[in-house]
């Protein structure tokens, strides 16, 4: 991307802006979001003292607001759309997308499953769900736990990362024990 062309708060505000004065998706560069996060990523290693240090933690504020707002716009348009304009979605958003339709379809197998009077699916399918493997990482220790796989898990000490069952991983991330760990293909 060339000089006049990199990400900055202003171009920020512009692509915000004519997202919400316009009905259609807008087309953005595909990069956009890499870019913007390398702006505030950038913005948030510099160091700087006194009023220079506020005006670039205001600009990382903004910066943050507007995205967060320019996700929620596009988003809320997709899902008011009769037909999702696929063109104009950046690959993030399609990530977003993807997942809707799953749990779209998940719900439709459930409903389906319920009304058709397949318990034995349903039966399988929580079972299934309770004991697939979750990635966290230990914010606390914790003795040995009996998963509900019936395996043995631990002990685990703080900062300790494990596969443990779903049910599990629930439980003690509920407590604050644990948190989730999101590995990215």
């Amino acid at each position: 991307m060339s000089e006049s062309n990199q990400i900055d708060i202003s171009k920020l505000h512009h692509i915000v802006l004519r997202e919400t004065e316009n009905d259609p998706i807008q087309e953005i560069e595909p990069n956009f979001y890499r870019e913007l996060s390398e702006f505030i990523g950038n913005l948030k290693k510099q160091e700087f003292d006194g009023i220079e240090s506020k005006i670039k933690d205001a600009l990382i504020v903004m910066a943050t607001e507007l995205t967060s707002l320019l996700i929620e716009i596009r988003l809320n348009k997709i899902s008011k759309s009769e037909k999702i304009e696929f063109e104009n979605l950046l690959d993030e958003e399609k990530f977003i997308v993807d997942s809707e339709e799953e749990k779209n379809e998940r719900k439709e197998m459930i409903l389906s499953a319920t009304v058709n009077g397949k318990s034995k699916f349903l039966e399988s399918l929580s079972q299934n769900h309770k004991t697939k493997t979750v990635v966290i990482r230990f914010l606390k220790e914790v003795d040995e736990i009996v998963g509900a796989d019936l395996e043995r898990y631990g002990p685990f000490k703080t900062e300790d990362i494990a596969t443990i069952p779903y049910e599990n991983a629930q439980a003690l991330i509920s407590k604050n024990v644990a948190t989730k760990v999101r590995w990215e293909d």
